[in-house]
C-alpha cells in the first residue's frame, strides 16, 4: 500500500502558548481506516482539525498523497485539499431533501450526473427510496448515512470522522458501524476518525493510534495494542484490569502474594526488581472453595457474564468465573498467564 497521509513531527498551539498537538508523527496507507482514541482533550480533535486545514502548524510538515498541504509556511487551504469531513451532530441541512443534501458538494456535473449519482450514493447507503424525506423525517442512523452519502459523492483523497457514531442509539450502533465500515472497505476509503469509545475503535479501525496530552502513545492495530501495550496508560486505556505487585524472579517468573506467574515483562525490569503485574479480568478465575483467604468483595452483572472484585491478601483484583458467586464468598484463584504483562 501506499501512504495517503504522512504527518512529521506536527506541533500545533492555540494563541502561540498552549501546546496541543507537540512533536507528532503518524502515517495511513490508502484504503486504511484509522482511529484517533483517547479522553476528552487529549488532542484528538485538534489533529482532525489540523489535517483539514482549520487550524496552522506551529511546525511540523503535513502531505496528502505526496503533496504538501502544510509545512507552517506554505498552507492549502480547506477547499483544496479534497478532505471530506462528518461531523458529531451531521450537518445536514434542514431545509434541503435528502438528494439535495447528497448533491450539494456536486458543482461541477449537469442535473442529469448529479441526479444518477445522488442515486449511486443512496443505494450504497442503503436508502434508495429516501430521496425526497428532510433530515428531522429521518432516524439518527438514518441522517449518517445521509451525512457519509454526501462525503463520498465527490470522491474525497481522505475521510475524517469526529465521533460520528456518538448521536446513534446503542441498539443501532453496532450494525451501524459493520455497514459503514463494509462500504469504507468496498470503496477503498481512507479514513481518519475520532472516538473516546475502545469498543467502536476495536469495531470499525484498522490501525489505532492512542492519544495522551497531544502526543500519540502508541499506533498499531487493535490486537498489538492491547496485546503488546508500550505504557501503562495504554494498557489501562484499551482494557481495565488490576496491578499485582510482583518481584521478577528470572526471564518470564514473578513472585506474587497468589504465588509464581508467569508474565511478559514490557520495559526492561532487573532480576529481583519490585514490578506490577498487569492481570485483566479473564487472566483471574475463580471458584467456590470451602477454605481460602480469598473472597468475593463486589459482583457486577454485565449481561452475558458476571465480573467480580476479589480481596487477595489485601489486593483489589478484577476477576471473572464460569459460576454465579456471592458477596463474602470463599474462593480459590489460578492465574491464566497467557497475556500477562509486567511493566
Amino acid at each position: 500500500m501506499s501512504c495517503a497521509l504522512s504527518i512529521n513531527n506536527l506541533t500545533c498551539k492555540y494563541d502561540q502558548q498552549t501546546t496541543v498537538l507537540e512533536s507528532l508523527s503518524l502515517e495511513v496507507e490508502q484504503g486504511e481506516i484509522v482511529c484517533l482514541l483517547g479522553a476528552s482533550g487529549c488532542g484528538k480533535t485538534t489533529l482532525l482539525k489540523a489535517i483539514a486545514g482549520l487550524l496552522p502548524l506551529s511546525s511540523g510538515t503535513m502531505s496528502l498523497n505526496c503533496m504538501l498541504i502544510d509545512d507552517g509556511d506554505n498552507w492549502l487551504p480547506p477547499e483544496q485539499r479534497n478532505i471530506g469531513m462528518i461531523f458529531q451532530d451531521y450537518a445536514l441541512f434542514p431545509h434541503l431533501t435528502v438528494a439535495q443534501n447528497v448533491a450539494f458538494g456536486l458543482r461541477d456535473m449537469s442535473a442529469e450526473q448529479k441526479l444518477k449519482k445522488v442515486s449511486e450514493m443512496l443505494d450504497l447507503v442503503h436508502l434508495a427510496g429516501f430521496e425526497q424525506r428532510y433530515p428531522h423525517q429521518l432516524s439518527g442512523g438514518q441522517q449518517q448515512r445521509v451525512a457519509i452519502a454526501r462525503s463520498l459523492a465527490y470522491k474525497p483523497d481522505l475521510l475524517l470522522l469526529d465521533e460520528p457514531f456518538s448521536n446513534i442509539d446503542t441498539q443501532v450502533r453496532h450494525e451501524l458501524i459493520g455497514e459503514i465500515r463494509k462500504i469504507f472497505k468496498n470503496q477503498g476509503v481512507t479514513a481518519i476518525f475520532v472516538t473516546h469509545s475502545r469498543e467502536e475503535a476495536f469495531a470499525f479501525a484498522d490501525k489505532m493510534a492512542v492519544m495522551n496530552h497531544g502526543v500519540i502513545e502508541q499506533y498499531g492495530s487493535a490486537s498489538e495494542l492491547y496485546y503488546r501495550p508500550s505504557s501503562k496508560f495504554v494498557a489501562d486505556f484499551l482494557g481495565g484490569g488490576s496491578y499485582l505487585p510482583a518481584t521478577r524472579l528470572s526471564a518470564g517468573e514473578y513472585q506474587t502474594e497468589l504465588g509464581t506467574i508467569e508474565a511478559k515483562a514490557q520495559q526492561t525490569i532487573e532480576i529481583g526488581r519490585q514490578c506490577e503485574l498487569l492481570l485483566r479480568p479473564q487472566h483471574v478465575q475463580i471458584a467456590a472453595a470451602e477454605e481460602s483467604s480469598v473472597t468475593v468483595l463486589e459482583q457486577h452483572f454485565m449481561g452475558d457474564h458476571c465480573r467480580y472484585v476479589i480481596d487477595a491478601g489485601g489486593k483489589r483484583l478484577l476477576a471473572s468465573s464460569p459460576e454465579p458467586l456471592t458477596i463474602g464468598q470463599q474462593v480459590s484463584v489460578k492465574v491464566e498467564t497467557q497475556g500477562v504483562l509486567a511493566f
